[in-house]
């Protein structure tokens, strides 16, 4: 047993500065970060729609994805804010299998992580000057987030990363919302204690600095659904979980309560068509009830260009190579829905 140290790779800084935003797409992108956080605050009664791809395999799907999602995001800007989900690293159960865009950039050098860094950066940016949009990531690796740091509107922190201190400390520190999941074995407790921990000042050791971060006031709660002992999914977005919830989770111990429902995963048993009847459940919630209306602030969607889900090497494009799911038709449909109902 032994770690191989191969090499030293480039600071997020120097990457930043070989592959830089435009200073016209970096002042454009303050704005935008402040209607986000006015949608998160209840400050703006539109909704957040965090929307694409399980993962964001290839560039060229992903972009053509994203194009068609800017023109739809324009249509309803009125009652939704829009972040496509370009999610390049991905959580694996077992340590095995696809990791992401970060991990396998090119097959023929998959352990080429520079080659990584710089294809997730490509990638991100791309999106962002082509498209207009500001893209969402899942915080994985918390030393690697500062390669993406002036691109994302949006941090997930993952169903198995949210107990893990470190991912609390640094999402503390992070100047965007951070959405901390529920755990895989679904305890409201640990995730209210994520947001509680991410909301307060830290100090602690990041990348061999001694830092100290403000508390970011925008973490708030994403609600996936989990697994019971007995192997089930269980879902965690009717009326009656989202009633208890605003019950614990309030403005006198947390700064702007806020939940995103991650409509795939374990709250539609990864069976993504179901995605378009929970949306539709969650806001026919919200016009029954003023608490959970108040604390509703968006939904995650999982969409590609193609229904379902294929093997990695399955050659399809815009097909998802992970989590199955919905078709362009359908999104487009769902986000129109959504924009009429909220």
């Amino acid at each position: 047993m032994s770690m191989k140290f191969k090499r030293l790779l480039p600071i997020p800084k120097d990457i930043r500065a070989e592959m830089p935003l435009s200073p016209e797409t970096a002042e454009r992108k303050a704005s935008f970060d402040a209607a986000v956080s006015a949608v998160l605050r209840g400050e703006d009664d539109r909704l957040l729609l965090i929307i694409g791809p399980c993962s964001a395999d290839r560039e060229d799907s992903v972009l053509d994805y994203v194009t068609r999602l800017a023109k739809l995001a324009e249509t309803v800007s009125e009652r939704l804010v829009v972040i496509p989900r370009v999610y390049t690293n991905k959580p694996r159960t077992k340590g095995t299998g696809y990791k992401g865009l970060l991990h396998n950039p090119d097959p023929e050098a998959a352990d080429d992580m520079l080659g990584g860094v710089k294809a997730i950066r490509r990638m991100h940016l791309r999106v962002v000057e082509e498209t207009g949009l500001f893209t969402a990531d899942e915080m994985l690796y918390p030393t690697n987030y500062q390669y993406l740091i002036d691109l994302l509107a949006y941090i997930a922190v993952g169903a198995r990363s949210v107990e893990n201190q470190e991912h609390r400390l640094v999402a503390s520190g992070v100047p965007m919302p951070v959405g901390m999941k529920n755990p895989t074995g679904g305890s409201t407790d640990v995730m209210l204690n994520s947001i509680y921990a991410a909301q307060q000042p830290q100090t602690f050791i990041f990348r061999n600095w001694e830092v100290q971060t403000t508390g970011n006031p925008l973490a708030h709660s994403v609600l996936r659904g989990y697994v019971g002992l007995d192997g089930i999914n269980y879902p965690n977005y009717h009326y009656e979980y989202l009633e208890r919830l605003a019950e614990k989770y309030t403005e006198d111990k947390f700064r702007n309560p806020a939940v995103v429902i991650d409509c795939n995963h374990d709250n539609s048993g990864k069976r993504p068509l179901e995605q378009i009847r929970i949306c539709h459940e969650v806001l026919d919630s919200a016009h029954r009830s003023t608490e959970i209306k108040r604390l509703v602030r968006g939904f995650m969607v999982e969409s590609y260009l193609e229904d379902g889900n294929q093997p990695v090497n399955g050659g399809v494009y815009g097909k998802s190579i992970t989590d199955a799911c919905l078709g362009w038709e359908k999104t487009e449909r769902l986000v129109k829905e959504i924009a009429e109902r909220s």
